[in-house]
């Protein structure tokens, strides 16, 4: 049976692929061949060697397996056949001496990658150049091993570990910190250097910065070396920065920067959020291939952990915002406030709104022949009924105003049915009151009596207030026609203007209340009962 390898056609990668097993290609460190490119799925495709070729079989990637340039599920790969693993292309090549290559398999290096190269100077996560230097330094790595299976098999338990340490923290801060102390863990770098992109205005921000000894700290990733990594997904390692032809600018120069490695930090869809700069300031060719390939499989893991305790802190805000919100709104509408709400500034809009006043009346008197405790009871049962009825009918809790209560529709969010939802709302709260004095008759206690005031028109909805405390409300002359509204409206009555009787969908329930409109107004405002 004649025996196959995969070799890259930029660059100079090689696997060798062991007859009758199969393997995976993937982006994964868990990969038989491991390739680190974001065009490549973690688990991209799976390779068997068979007497006539190679069985390819796509795992459902995102970008697709090729054989030849034709895009397929399952195919066979023949010698001199091209395939394409997203935009990543090697050749087949049928290995004549199999002897030669008995001792390589995809298992050696970091998840089966196995350069022909000695050192990498660019491991690129987007299709490009793999630049070769045959001066072999070795290792940063403090990883020991009597061969190289072992010095494998440790790398990979190292990486579990890592991976479980990161997974289990949550505060970005915090994690950060141990991917710097991780990093001086394992290899011998100077400095560790960790930038992220603003998740609104999406440039890199320095987050953390780490040096070995005290008069080594770094004042900024070298813009060059930044700019290729993020803009080309390259993993980059330069052996003498200084002279590195690739990189440019005084800051490479000025901050003594010898030996550099970089790589990007990929979150959970392939878009780089950051990325993680080590280097050295002691020696030219001090980190090899396998600090680089290392140092990708690092990146990755504390890639996800950092998208993963983003998405944690994501969710801690909203929920917070959210349940700060469902103090004021119904449930429904604070989600909605929650995901579209960035941050919370003075100002707002003009726009049409549905307010309502309730107010109790006679509740001087009453609060006069109650103890305090009572009162605040007495009140606390009353809102508690009020308030939820308002959220049910999707309204917007505006403020408490001694006994009164002052609620709107269209604002925040509108809806096209606010001002039924409006009428719905009074009509049910004025039932909830009857309700209310049977219960409370029957156990002794005073019985109240409501007036409901509503109106629709544009008002100025927005935050009020300083810089210290703002509040969402509403301002204008439709919030003090429902005002006027509710003052003249006596218990047990709910009385709108004719903007709302205008606005419902059905106003057959409104009776024109006799006698001269609502006066105190430039233009004079009918007067309706709703019953």
């Amino acid at each position: 049976m004649p025996s196959y390898r995969l070799a890259a056609v930029e660059g100079s990668q090689t696997f060798d692929l062991p007859d009758g097993r199969s393997v995976i290609v993937g982006r994964g460190i868990a990969s038989d061949i491991a390739l680190y490119d974001p065009t490549i799925s973690r688990r991209h495709a799976e390779l068997t060697a068979i007497p006539d070729g190679v069985q390819v079989r796509d795992l459902g990637s995102s970008n697709g397996t090729a054989i030849n340039g034709a895009r397929i599920a399952i195919g066979l790969m023949l010698p001199r056949d091209s395939i394409t693993f997203g935009k990543v292309v090697f050749q087949l090549e049928e290995v004549l001496d199999a002897g030669a290559h008995a001792g390589q398999t995809p298992a050696e290096g970091i998840g089966g990658a196995t350069p022909r190269s000695t050192i990498v100077s660019e491991v690129p996560v987007a299709p490009g150049a793999i630049l070769v230097d045959r001066r072999a330094p070795a290792s940063q790595l403090r990883v020991t091993a009597r061969d190289d299976r072992e010095r494998t098999e440790r790398k990979l338990s190292l990486l579990l570990e890592i991976s479980q340490r990161l997974a289990g923290e949550f505060d970005l801060d915090k994690l950060l910190a141990t991917v710097a102390d991780t990093m001086f863990e394992i290899m011998n770098v100077d400095r560790v250097s960790v930038l992220l992109t603003h998740e609104t205005a999406g440039e890199l921000v320095p987050r953390l910065t780490r040096a070995r000894l005290p008069d080594a700290a770094m004042q900024h990733v070298p813009r060059s070396i930044a700019r290729k990594v993020m803009q080309e997904r390259v993993a980059v390692l330069s052996h003498n920065a200084a002279d590195d032809e690739r990189f440019t600018g005084q800051s490479i120069v000025l901050q003594r920067v010898q030996s550099a490695m970089c790589c990007p930090l990929l979150g959970a869809g392939d878009d780089p959020i950051g990325l993680l700069y080590v280097d050295n300031l002691t020696a030219v060719h001090s980190f090899s291939d396998e600090d680089l390939q290392f140092l990708v499989a690092f990146s990755g893991i504390a890639g996800m952990a950092i998208a993963n305790s983003r998405y944690a802190d994501r969710l801690r805000r909203e929920t917070m915002v959210r349940s700060n919100f469902e103090r004021y709104f119904a449930p429904n509408v604070a989600a909605e406030i929650s995901q579209q709400l960035t941050s919370v500034r003075p100002g707002g809009e003009r726009r049409p709104v549905t307010v309502l006043f309730a107010d109790i009346r006679g509740f001087t008197s009453l609060a006069e022949r109650l103890s305090p405790e009572e009162t605040a009871t007495l009140l606390s049962d009353y809102f508690s009924v009020m308030v939820e009825l308002i959220f049910e009918h999707g309204g917007t809790l505006d403020k408490f105003i001694g006994d009164a209560i002052m609620a709107l529709w269209g604002a925040p969010i509108a809806h096209v049915d606010d001002v039924d939802q409006a009428v719905a709302a009074a009509r049910a709260m004025q039932e909830a009151v009857e309700m209310l004095n049977g219960r409370w008759r029957e156990a002794g206690r005073p019985t109240l009596s409501v007036g409901i005031g509503i109106n629709h028109g544009e008002a100025f909805a927005g935050n009020i207030g300083s810089a210290r405390r703002l509040e969402y409300t509403v301002l204008g002359d439709a919030v003090n026609i429902a005002a006027r509204l509710c003052s003249i409206a006596e218990g047990g009555i709910i009385l709108a203007s004719d903007a709302v009787r205008a606005a419902v969908r059905d106003p057959s329930g409104f009776e024109k209340v006799e006698g001269p409109a609502l006066r105190g107004k430039a233009t004079a405002v009918e007067v309706y009962r709703i019953v």
